[in-house]
């Protein structure tokens, strides 16, 4: 079986900067684990905006400035980020990426596996995404290695993805 795990935004704007949580802090060591004992391909995501982030649509709806590319707070958690030397990183503008979606097809993965920030935002959307481009395998989101905007957020999105024949573990 050709596994992957995806590792979604674990920046340090979303764990300790602008849109930081506690919930965001305290998955990061369980995130850590995860990446260090998985039996399979990993790849991760970055939040990635410009500075003119305020005036597009995402920035007018949310309008805290964040994830600006070059800046700390794009950067992966510094061992997340140490994690991720060598693998594939996919910088999206928006929640979800299509080009990271055709690639998990494009590539033929049997299971895939999803986990990071915010539940109830971008790991939905890719998690969504990924079930449109690839309805026949295996997508799990690993509940404890995720964290939402709120609790009641993430809870909502876990249950709007098993709804969909997403696996929540």
């Amino acid at each position: 079986m050709k596994k992957l795990l995806i590792v979604v935004d674990m920046q340090n704007d979303f764990i300790t900067g602008s849109l930081g949580t506690a919930e965001a802090q305290e998955i990061t060591e369980p995130v850590i684990r995860k990446i260090k004992n998985f039996d399979g391909d990993v790849v991760f995501t970055l939040d990635t905006h410009t500075e003119n982030y305020l005036n597009t649509c995402e920035g007018r709806n949310l309008p805290v400035i964040h994830c600006v590319k070059g800046t700390p707070g794009w950067e992966l958690q510094k061992d997340i980020k140490k994690l991720a030397a060598g693998h594939r990183c996919f910088e999206k503008p928006t929640f979800g990426s299509t080009e990271l979606a055709e690639y998990v097809r494009e590539k033929g993965y049997d299971s895939i596996e999803l986990i990071g920030l915010c539940t109830d935002i971008c790991v939905i959307s890719n998690a969504m995404l990924i079930k449109a481009y690839l309805p026949e395998a295996e997508i799990k989101v690993d509940s404890s290695c995720c964290a939402g905007v709120t609790p009641e957020s993430h809870s909502n999105a876990l249950g709007a993805m098993k709804m969909c024949h997403i696996t929540i573990q």
